[in-house]
Protein backbone atom coordinates (compact mmCIF):
# COMPACT_ATOMS: atom_id res chain seq x y z
CA UNK A 1 0.00 0.00 0.00
CA UNK A 2 1.42 3.35 -1.06
CA UNK A 3 1.42 5.82 1.78
CA UNK A 4 2.87 9.19 2.78
CA UNK A 5 3.14 9.80 6.51
CA UNK A 6 3.76 13.32 7.73
CA UNK A 7 5.19 14.65 10.96
CA UNK A 8 6.59 17.86 12.39
CA UNK A 9 3.70 20.29 12.63
CA UNK A 10 2.71 22.19 15.74
CA UNK A 11 2.42 25.57 17.41
CA UNK A 12 5.21 28.09 16.99
CA UNK A 13 5.63 31.78 17.72
CA UNK A 14 6.05 34.30 14.91
CA UNK A 15 9.64 34.27 13.70
CA UNK A 16 10.09 30.66 14.73
CA UNK A 17 10.92 27.59 12.67
CA UNK A 18 9.46 24.17 12.00
CA UNK A 19 10.55 21.26 9.85
CA UNK A 20 7.92 19.05 8.28
CA UNK A 21 8.79 15.51 7.22
CA UNK A 22 7.06 13.23 4.74
CA UNK A 23 8.02 9.56 4.68
CA UNK A 24 6.92 7.33 1.83
CA UNK A 25 6.19 3.62 2.07
CA UNK A 26 5.11 1.15 -0.58
CA UNK A 27 6.95 3.12 -3.26
CA UNK A 28 9.80 1.74 -5.33
CA UNK A 29 12.12 4.23 -6.96
CA UNK A 30 11.30 7.14 -4.69
CA UNK A 31 13.90 9.18 -6.55
CA UNK A 32 11.59 9.13 -9.60
CA UNK A 33 8.85 10.92 -7.70
CA UNK A 34 8.19 14.63 -7.47
CA UNK A 35 7.14 15.83 -4.04
CA UNK A 36 4.89 18.79 -3.42
CA UNK A 37 4.10 20.63 -0.22
CA UNK A 38 0.69 22.28 -0.20
CA UNK A 39 -1.22 24.16 2.47
CA UNK A 40 -4.86 24.88 3.07
CA UNK A 41 -6.86 27.12 5.36
CA UNK A 42 -10.61 26.71 5.94
CA UNK A 43 -12.69 28.09 3.11
CA UNK A 44 -9.79 28.39 0.69
CA UNK A 45 -8.30 26.18 -1.99
CA UNK A 46 -5.24 24.10 -1.31
CA UNK A 47 -2.20 26.01 -2.58
CA UNK A 48 1.39 25.15 -3.32
CA UNK A 49 4.06 26.15 -0.83
CA UNK A 50 6.94 24.37 -2.52
CA UNK A 51 7.84 21.33 -4.58
CA UNK A 52 10.90 19.38 -5.61
CA UNK A 53 11.44 17.37 -8.75
CA UNK A 54 13.97 14.78 -9.81
CA UNK A 55 17.68 15.42 -9.70
CA UNK A 56 19.47 18.49 -8.45
CA UNK A 57 18.05 21.93 -7.86
CA UNK A 58 14.64 21.41 -9.40
CA UNK A 59 12.67 23.24 -6.74
CA UNK A 60 9.80 25.69 -6.90
CA UNK A 61 8.50 28.04 -4.23
CA UNK A 62 5.41 30.18 -3.93
CA UNK A 63 6.14 33.89 -3.60
CA UNK A 64 5.20 33.79 0.08
CA UNK A 65 7.51 30.84 0.77
CA UNK A 66 10.51 31.99 -1.21
CA UNK A 67 13.43 32.96 0.99
CA UNK A 68 11.87 31.46 4.11
CA UNK A 69 11.07 27.84 3.23
CA UNK A 70 13.46 25.18 1.94
CA UNK A 71 12.34 21.91 0.37
CA UNK A 72 14.68 18.94 0.30
CA UNK A 73 14.69 15.19 -0.03
CA UNK A 74 16.69 12.15 1.06
CA UNK A 75 15.86 9.51 -1.49
CA UNK A 76 17.62 6.69 0.37
CA UNK A 77 15.31 7.41 3.32
CA UNK A 78 12.27 7.88 1.04
CA UNK A 79 11.74 11.14 2.88
CA UNK A 80 11.07 14.75 1.91
CA UNK A 81 11.33 17.79 4.14
CA UNK A 82 9.99 21.31 4.29
CA UNK A 83 12.08 23.57 6.50
CA UNK A 84 10.10 26.67 7.39
CA UNK A 85 11.86 29.66 8.93
CA UNK A 86 10.69 33.13 9.98
CA UNK A 87 7.15 31.85 10.25
CA UNK A 88 4.30 34.34 10.15
CA UNK A 89 0.70 34.09 11.38
CA UNK A 90 -0.45 33.91 7.77
CA UNK A 91 1.49 30.65 7.40
CA UNK A 92 -1.07 29.02 9.70
CA UNK A 93 -2.67 26.17 7.75
CA UNK A 94 -2.87 22.43 7.35
CA UNK A 95 0.16 21.34 5.36
CA UNK A 96 0.04 18.35 3.03
CA UNK A 97 2.80 16.53 1.23
CA UNK A 98 2.01 14.88 -2.07
CA UNK A 99 3.84 12.67 -4.54
CA UNK A 100 3.62 11.71 -8.18
CA UNK A 101 5.85 9.50 -10.28
CA UNK A 102 7.64 11.43 -13.01
CA UNK A 103 7.65 9.57 -16.30
CA UNK A 104 9.84 9.90 -19.35
CA UNK A 105 12.16 12.88 -19.42
CA UNK A 106 10.10 14.97 -17.00
CA UNK A 107 12.18 16.21 -14.09
CA UNK A 108 10.22 19.19 -12.77
CA UNK A 109 7.53 19.17 -10.13
CA UNK A 110 3.94 20.24 -10.75
CA UNK A 111 2.69 23.36 -8.99
CA UNK A 112 -1.00 22.37 -8.93
CA UNK A 113 -3.03 19.95 -6.82
CA UNK A 114 -4.13 17.76 -9.72
CA UNK A 115 -0.50 17.10 -10.57
CA UNK A 116 -0.21 14.69 -7.64
CA UNK A 117 -1.92 11.40 -6.94
CA UNK A 118 -0.58 10.37 -3.54
CA UNK A 119 -1.30 12.52 -0.50
CA UNK A 120 -0.21 12.59 3.11
CA UNK A 121 -2.62 12.91 5.98
CA UNK A 122 -1.91 16.58 6.61
CA UNK A 123 -0.37 18.26 9.62
CA UNK A 124 -1.47 21.43 11.38
CA UNK A 125 0.93 24.37 11.58
CA UNK A 126 -0.16 27.23 13.82
CA UNK A 127 1.85 30.41 14.09
CA UNK A 128 0.70 32.49 17.01
CA UNK A 129 2.05 34.39 19.98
Amino acid sequence: QVQLVQSGGGLVQPGGSLRLSCVASGIDGFDNYAIGWFRQVPGKDRELASCIGKGFGRTTYSPSAKGRFTVSREDFRKTAYLQMNDLKPEDTAIYYCAAVELRGMTKYCATYVSGYDIWGQGTQVTVSS
